[in-house]
């Protein structure tokens, strides 16, 4: 099912695509991110990648309880998006030898996926308010605001040491 297919009709409808898009997403993160993790040679990079790949277990369990809580079934959609950043980070990190550049083109994927992910979050959370469902919302938000501090943590790294080792 693509996203403006008929079997979208509602924003009921449309609440639960993204909910079985961004599910799917989070599923491939949780597979992802330890191999990001084992190519990362920094240590508080790798340190942070195994932290929130403890918060993207977490987020999936949320994801299951707005499922439920909405009434809809725990199910995925394939989501080409994450795919596809997933796909280039491995490309990318495959074709990088110098240690110090590769941890930078890491940090750049991981924020390729947050920014991935505080874009459906923040539709979830609009739409499940708009939709009279603040339950689910606030759900929702929680991690939203835990992928917004992440990106604000992955800005840091990178600027205060692993883009100017990379550049040096």
């Amino acid at each position: 099912m693509g996203l403006f297919t008929k079997d979208i009709k509602t924003m009921d409808d449309l609440f639960v695509h993204q909910l079985q898009d961004i599910y799917y997403a989070e599923k491939q993160l949780v597979k992802a991110i330890p191999k990001m993790a084992d190519k990362a040679t920094d240590a508080t990079l790798k340190q942070g990648f195994m932290t929130h790949l403890a918060e993207t277990k977490v987020h999936v369990q949320r994801l299951e309880q707005v499922f439920e809580m909405h009434g809809a079934a725990v199910k995925a959609v394939d989501c080409p998006a994450i795919d596809g950043i997933i796909e280039e980070a491995e490309e990318v990190a495959g074709e990088v030898d110098d240690k110090s550049v590769l941890d930078a083109a890491l940090i750049n994927a991981a924020q390729a996926v947050e920014h991935y992910e505080i874009t459906r979050y923040g539709s979830l959370v609009a739409w499940a308010k708009q939709l009279g469902r603040n339950d689910c919302a606030a759900v929702l938000q929680k991690t939203l605001d835990e992928e917004k501090a992440t990106d604000k943590k992955l800005t840091t790294l990178a600027e205060s040491k692993i883009n100017l080792r990379a550049a040096g």
